[in-house]
């Protein structure tokens, strides 16, 4: 995963790994044999294009040692099929999730990289079936894919919605389950944490959480400790690019 071990303008993600896992993770690395916090999430998690990510922050004010697992552009397939990153969250004091995609998991209509969740692979047959007038060979990342999906036909699409939502619920349960009680979820997004269509939205296919509303994180609240809404502020997000380190090749991605 090339974006872990390319440094931003001098900015060190200093990229390191974990027993057995195959994920590179944001350092510091940290011993696990002393207590700890996780935070476990995507991009935000990780803190691309951040100095300090949001975890380091709050080691700084709770003088608790934390555990960065985030990984650019992850989904929940990411951690839960990870036997050393679930131990490692099951043994820690808390594990802070970050509420990550519903687009970012193989289910029965496509299947997307295990690491890299953002990529697309393939659409299976029931896939090929709803949409036979479409060429899933020109599709690589997996939101490209679904954006022309909904533009060719928002009925047909509705269908796939569905099976995102149920599918991540499933798998959100299946992680937490493996984690323990000693979770917290995080909601970290723009767009505020509500049951709004997601396609009433200004630009929908650019929501993140995407397909993620409040009453499929209301079937997940007895199995953690706390759900904390972190959207942020009109002011925060008029700060842009602001404090952040990244190329001009990056600049539109930041």
């Amino acid at each position: 995963m090339k974006h872990e071990f390319v440094d931003s303008d001098g900015l060190s993600y200093a990229p390191c790994r974990y027993g057995m896992s195959r994920i590179f993770f944001r350092g510091p690395w940290r011993w696990l044999d002393q207590p700890y916090v996780v935070f476990l999430g995507g991009t935000e998690t990780y803190g691309k294009f951040i100095d300090q990510p949001f975890a380091a922050l709050v080691e700084e004010k709770l003088k608790k040692t934390y555990v960065n697992f985030g990984c650019v552009n992850a989904g929940v397939d990411t951690f839960v099929n990870d036997p050393t990153i679930m131990a490692a969250c099951h043994d820690a004091e808390v594990t802070v999730v970050q509420m990550m995609g519903a687009n970012y998991l193989s289910n029965r209509f496509y299947s997307v990289h295990p690491r890299r969740n953002d990529r697309f692979l393939r659409a299976c047959t029931v896939m090929e079936a709803i949409f036979n007038d479409v060429d899933f060979s020109n599709f690589t990342f997996t939101r490209h894919m679904l954006n022309g999906l909904y533009e060719k036909s928002p009925e047909r699409f509705d269908i796939v919605v569905q099976q995102l939502r149920e599918g991540w619920v499933a798998r959100m349960k299946t992680m937490l389950g493996h984690i323990g009680p000693r979770a917290v979820l995080l909601w970290f997004s723009k767009d505020r944490l509500d049951d709004e269509p997601w396609n009433k939205r200004p630009q929908p296919m650019m929501s993140d959480p995407l397909f993620i509303n409040a009453s499929m994180i209301d079937e997940l609240r007895l199995m953690v400790m706390d759900v904390i809404d972190a959207t942020p502020s009109d002011i925060a997000k008029a700060q842009g690019t602001n404090g952040m380190f990244f190329s001009a090749m990056q600049a539109k991605t930041a």
